[in-house]
């Protein structure tokens, strides 16, 4: 059975019934198809209403759903030949970044994400998608190689942040952060990030800073997480924050893609069938195939040298201030 969220109960009901009317059926005589067609539709226009007016609260769960497709995932859906290397050359390998060459649409590639793994084992093992420095430090690795064979390089970004631990912060993690942001901004290759989940802080950031950037029209990109930005403003005194609370903070912080778009901070918006791209994961791989690949085209086109002017500018005039004239 598919894992319902809180706000897709109504449509779980029905599909529920859908699913005791069908094994009736096929149990006996009963000519039971018309009323079974009759609940498919209303489930699917059921839950085409709800996913019309999702709050921004709800587009975080969501994204976050535990169904998602991740990005080894979409690397088996979009890529061929996909080749996997390991570790930093300097401490160890982090399973919560995967990376390495593949051939998307018959261009050599290098592919870089966040890996989140599903089961507990699994989630355990890649610490939920939450890097440690000799992730990003693998995964610059990766991006000096692109830059070095001259491949394009694809990043997938799906993490709720970089690793906080202690062991984190011994090794260098805000320096390895903040390495990856000065490398990619004058990496001489092109470069495509795709947020497909949760984009969470400079955990996010450290595989973002690209030609083009590009969110599924579910997933959220944030610099703190609805919760820690609720408990920062309001809890007190140990109390539970309510959700009130946090749909507060996930619509003050704009962080659906949304809003990004409109703020000019990514360049498009992937759409994602009714339901989410877990209801359809090779419909939507395909559409990020195609965007993907219509950007790709434009930015090989271009010396390289444009590509990096333009990277320089696209990051440049985010946050500046306009002056409004009397």
């Amino acid at each position: 059975m598919p894992y319902y969220l809180d706000f897709e109960k109504p449509v779980a009901e029905l599909e529920s019934k859908i699913e005791e009317l069908k094994r009736l059926a096929d149990g006996g005589d009963m000519n039971i198809a018309s009323e079974i067609k009759r609940l498919e539709k209303k489930a699917k226009d059921l839950r085409a209403n709800i996913f019309s007016k999702l709050t921004h609260w709800q587009k975080t769960l969501i994204a976050r759903h535990v169904e998602r497709p991740q990005t080894l995932d979409y690397i088996g859906l979009i890529m061929e030949d996909f080749i996997e290397l390991h570790g930093d050359r300097c401490f160890a390998d982090d399973p919560s970044i995967v990376g390495g060459f593949a051939r998307f649409s018959n261009v050599s590639v290098v592919v870089i994400g966040h890996q989140k793994g599903r089961g507990t084992n699994e989630r355990i093992w890649r610490n939920f998608g939450q890097p440690h420095p000799e992730g990003y430090r693998k995964a610059l690795r990766l991006l000096k190689l692109a830059e070095r064979f001259k491949k394009p390089v694809i990043t997938l970004i799906d993490t709720t942040g970089a690793y906080p631990g202690i062991g984190a912060e011994e090794r260098g993690q805000a320096e390895s952060i903040a390495r990856n942001l000065f490398e990619m901004s004058i990496l001489r290759t092109p470069i495509i990030s795709i947020v497909i989940g949760e984009g969470g802080s400079g955990g996010a950031l450290a595989l973002g800073v690209a030609d083009r950037v590009l969110m599924l029209e579910h997933s959220v990109y944030s610099v703190i997480s609805p919760e820690g930005c609720a408990a920062i403003l309001w809890k007190k005194d140990g109390n539970e924050l309510t959700q009130e609370e946090y749909e507060k903070a996930s619509e003050s912080l704009k962080l659906t893609a949304q809003d990004l778009f409109e703020m000019g901070v990514i360049d498009e918006i992937i759409p994602e069938p009714v339901g989410g791209a877990h209801r359809a994961p090779k419909d939507t791989a395909s559409d990020v195939k195609k965007t993907v690949r219509r950007h790709l085209s434009e930015l090989m086109e271009n010396s390289i040298d444009t590509v990096l002017e333009e990277r320089y500018r696209k990051f440049r005039v985010m946050g500046a201030i306009k002056k409004e004239l009397a």
